[in-house]
């Protein structure tokens, strides 16, 4: 049964945005009642199921046999449903190549999903990070990835309707399409600005360990360069085929920023590169990603560039100025300290996410 207020958001979705609003009987028919069957995978958010949709909307008609990802918003999730409304809102009025498409949404009771075109080739995390998958992305394919990236980074940041700053940018939140073109997806954490809008704070801090910048992290603070540092963090993942949180190298304690940091100022960035490029990669292009990748990462906002001046860097020849010290190089040593005093509550399956700090 839907409520008042809920039908007041099916009514004004569907009418403002011409977005379509899906029956859930539908849905949980498409997906077999949500069977394991049919499911991609889950985050914090909840799980996704892949379906063909064969109906009929409250308003529009969906092509018959279409092939799409449905999120179902999972009972334990702290997205209620004006959140759940704004992240519609958010999306829908967001067009660009690199972005994930949405179709459409289910408000129906407690139940909350949001339907998106699939992706076939699934997440990055699921390329870069796997030994054997890792070798079918040379890197012509992962430059691709890293300039198709920062373009949607770039739109959410200065092209969209609205100043859209991301806050959980990470491997597996980009999904790769038929042709491994990547799309920016999940924007569940996402938060608008408008006008001159640049930054925010906030006492509940969302995001994911590893990818988060450091004046997010410890102060709360998140801006369109908070987002810079999280795909600093993500090309330097994707050259060398390791996650930054949980590196490990038997030389150092660094994680992967400082292990790239350490390697540059050493002149070896060389050694950062995966072997699996070896025999595919154009070293000079390669060498000068991570430099750009440093540039991203580096510990103070105001040092890291922006998006429109990271895909000048990636596409052109300008000379790239020297990176300064990365934020939390020495992250283990960090943590370490701070396990004492500081406490923090988990609320993803994937990967872990981490969703409040605060002092005991």
């Amino acid at each position: 049964m839907v409520s008042v207020r809920e039908r007041d958001i099916i009514d004004s979705t569907d009418k403002d945005l011409e977005l379509p609003v899906f029956d859930f009987a539908t849905i949980a028919i498409a997906t077999g009642n949500f069977s394991d069957d049919n499911k991609l995978g889950e985050g914090g958010y909840g799980p996704v199921y892949k379906v063909k949709l064969l109906m009929t909307q409250l308003s529009g008609t969906l092509k018959d046999g279409k092939e799409v990802a449905v999120k179902r918003l999972s009972k334990t999730s702290t997205q209620g449903l004006d959140e759940f409304k704004n992240e519609v809102i958010c999306i829908a009025k967001l067009q660009h190549r690199n972005l994930v498409k949405l179709l459409g949404c289910c408000i129906e009771s407690e139940e909350k999903m949001l339907v998106y075109e699939y992706m076939p080739n699934g997440s990055l995390d699921t390329f870069i990070f796997d030994k054997k998958q890792s070798k079918l992305l040379e890197w012509s394919m992962r430059h691709n990835v890293i300039n198709g990236i920062a373009r949607g980074l770039l739109y959410l940041h200065q092209d969209s309707r609205l100043r859209i700053i991301h806050r959980d940018l990470k491997a597996s939140n980009i999904l790769l399409d038929f042709e491994m073109n990547p799309k920016i997806s999940d924007f569940g954490m996402a938060r608008s600005f408008g006008g001159n809008e640049i930054q925010g704070n906030t006492k509940r801090v969302v995001g994911t360990y590893g990818y988060m910048s450091p004046e997010y992290a410890i102060d709360g603070l998140f801006s369109i360069k908070s987002d810079v540092f999280s795909f600093g963090v993500l090309v330097l993942e994707i050259v060398n085929g390791k996650r930054n949180r949980g590196f490990f190298h038997p030389d150092h304690k660094h994680n992967l920023l400082g292990h790239a940091w350490r390697l540059y100022k050493e002149q070896k960035s060389f050694e950062l590169i995966d072997e699996s490029l070896n025999n595919t990669c154009d070293l000079s292009e390669v060498l000068r990603v991570i430099h750009v990748g440093l540039l991203c990462v580096q510990q103070a906002p105001e040092d890291r560039p922006t998006m429109s001046t990271v895909v000048l860097m990636l596409t052109s020849n300008i000379t790239l100025p020297e990176p300064k010290e990365p934020g939390f190089f020495t992250e283990r040593k960090l943590y370490d300290q701070e396990s004492s005093s500081s406490k923090v509550d988990t609320c993803s399956a994937n990967e872990i996410t981490i969703t409040l700090l605060t002092p005991r």
